[in-house]
């Protein structure tokens, strides 16, 4: 990636619905150049996909909590069956293998706290393997980013 191709993402990730002619204008090229740019950062993968961002209170979703989560064993059939079963729950928003006191960090959106019970105990508890699960809530959030700074 060049500094004109950061430029294109800078302006992706800023706002999705733009059209070339827009991006162009604004990175100084004319429009076919553009259009070439972003479809070749789409088709390397650098742009994997565009999303709408919603608000979460809007739809109701006023739980957000952080789930650090450990397993009886760091057993590689064990961890690919837990990703797998992360993927397939709607509730869990991110998930990240990380390294420290726990295995893995997830991200889960629900309703309220009656819905976070059930999640807790009809969908996560369930997965073969667990050994702990520490939650905490998010109480307040004033930074939250999509965007990867390419400077």
């Amino acid at each position: 990636m060049d500094a004109i191709d950061r430029k294109i993402v800078s302006e992706l990730q800023n706002n999705a619905k733009q059209n070339t002619k827009e991006i162009a204008t604004k990175i100084g090229l004319s429009v076919t150049p553009t259009y070439e740019r972003i479809k070749r950062l789409e088709k390397s993968g650098v742009i994997k996909k565009y999303v709408a961002l919603v608000d979460r209170e809007i739809i109701g979703k006023q739980i957000i909590a952080y789930c650090q989560i450990t397993l009886f064993k760091h057993q590689k059939s064990l961890i690919d069956e837990f990703k797998q079963k992360m993927f397939n729950l709607s509730a869990v928003m991110e998930c990240h293998h990380v390294s420290g006191n726990f295995d893995f960090l997830i991200k889960v959106a629900v309703n309220d706290m009656n819905s976070f019970q059930v999640f807790i105990n009809e969908k996560l508890s369930v997965v073969e393997g667990i050994s702990t699960i520490h939650s905490s809530f998010v109480l307040d959030s004033f930074k939250e980013s999509t965007s990867y700074n390419l400077g």
